[in-house]
């Protein structure tokens, strides 16, 4: 048997936060969650972004320690970055068709904290080649797993808030996590990094152990609504594949990353070769910054989706993006590039929320909410990997100016594609 629907018990009123933040109620008179489970996917999300964030910058940095040539590598990542990307959809679907989402993430959390402690003990090509894949894999359903879970929660009405909570946490955790994992690597040792990996994997399954699993709506949580006679058009895979709306927006975040993935690798490139001494500081701000930013401003971005409608925001944040690529083209002074950075934040604000938020807004009544997130992740992957190799092919060729120029166009064309393409797809408060 499934799992029981939404448990009626009144909310508490605590604050919530990884020590408390205010619960919010749904709208059409449904029960809201308990602020317990707002408390343990706050946490969640926060030490789940201590757990990736090993596996960043800090995957070469080790493995160089380790004798590791830049071929080698550059083939794990390259292995890491294609399993994560031909994942995508099935990481979705898998979610959709899971009983209890809160037990796929637990066990892919659990894989992730295995995949660390491999690289920690033995680095040696086979074992990392492996956990390499198992961690890609096992991140392709986190994604999704999260959006699924703050839907089972709180609703369609109410998770635009929820998702602009979802992402300050994300960032708070992602800013957290490099500064303890820099401390680690720097008084310790690289390798320590894996073993401090492994350790937050533990605290963000016993977070996630603290969301109740009744109260998460299957049939929310899939992007379903409860019908006395199931449409098979409505809730099929191929109706889901045909909607429009879906489409152009898969097409503009595939722009998106295709204008933005290369940027910050290329201006790191112009710091280094204007101040050498001072890059490594000034780059770790360049990080730090647009992090500080999401986690400002991104609950503000959920509300006004409520309000001002989604297409607004999208517009915001690729203006910003463009005019983040014209001003690194132009500005030359390292430390003022530090403060370009703003616009990421703003940029990554928006579409961190957004992203999840049109994806339910368009498989609303699917129950393919996350196969949805599959499609567009899909594209993300994709736009992503073009843009580096794009982007450092035009700055060798022509110069990191035009590169920029040119990032900023197509940051541009996205804008276009969102004006005349995409259509608002906030719905009416559900009943």
């Amino acid at each position: 048997m499934g799992r029981p629907s939404r448990s009626p018990e009144v909310p508490d009123g605590a604050q919530s936060g990884c020590a408390g933040t205010a619960t919010r109620g749904l709208a059409s008179g449904s029960a809201s969650p308990s602020s317990q489970s707002q408390r343990g996917l706050d946490c969640f999300i926060f030490f789940l972004a201590d757990v990736q964030t090993g596996f960043g910058p800090f995957v070469a940095v080790y493995l160089t320690t380790q004798k590791w040539t830049q071929v080698e590598i550059g083939l794990i990542l390259s292995i890491g970055g294609i399993v994560g990307l031909i994942g995508q959809m099935p990481g979705g679907a898998i979610i959709d068709a899971a009983r209890s989402e809160r037990m796929v993430a637990g066990l892919a959390v659990a894989t992730i904290g295995a995949s660390a402690l491999a690289y920690a003990a033995w680095p040696i090509f086979p074992v990392i080649a492996l956990a390499a894949i198992v961690h890609a894999a096992a991140s392709c359903v986190l994604g999704p797993a999260i959006a699924a879970i703050s839907l089972g929660l709180v609703g369609p009405n109410m998770i635009g808030e929820r998702l602009g909570r979802n992402a300050r946490f994300a960032s708070l955790g992602n800013g957290a996590a490099a500064a303890v994992m820099g401390g680690v690597g720097y008084l310790i040792s690289s390798r320590a990094v894996f073993v401090v990996s492994f350790a937050f994997a533990i605290a963000t399954v016993l977070s996630l152990a603290r969301i109740r699993d009744r109260e998460i709506d299957p049939e929310q949580a899939h992007g379903a609504i409860v019908r006395s006679r199931p449409d098979p058009e409505a809730t099929s895979v191929l109706h889901l594949l045909r909607q429009h709306s879906l489409i152009v927006f898969a097409g503009a975040i595939l722009l998106l990353q295709l204008a933005n993935a290369a940027m910050l690798p290329i201006m790191a490139g112009v710091v280094t070769a204007h101040s050498s001494q001072d890059a490594p500081a000034l780059i770790a701000a360049c990080i730090i910054v647009p992090q500080a930013i999401v986690a400002l401003i991104s609950p503000t971005v959920g509300r006004k989706a409520g309000t001002w409608g989604r297409r607004p925001l999208l517009l915001i944040g690729f203006a910003a993006l463009a005019i983040r690529g014209l001003l690194f083209a132009v500005v030359r002074d390292p430390f003022l590039l530090v403060t370009v950075q703003v616009l990421d934040g703003i940029t990554a604000a928006v579409f961190g929320v957004m992203i999840p938020l049109i994806i339910a807004d368009i498989a609303f009544g699917s129950g393919h909410f996350n196969l949805a997130q599959g499609i567009v992740g899909t594209a993300t992957g994709i736009g992503a990997s073009l843009s580096t190799a794009l982007a450092g092919y035009v700055g060798d060729s022509f110069g990191n100016g035009t590169a920029f120029f040119g990032l900023a166009a197509i940051a541009a064309l996205g804008m276009i594609v969102i004006w005349f393409l995409m259509p608002e797809t906030r719905r009416a408060a559900v009943q």
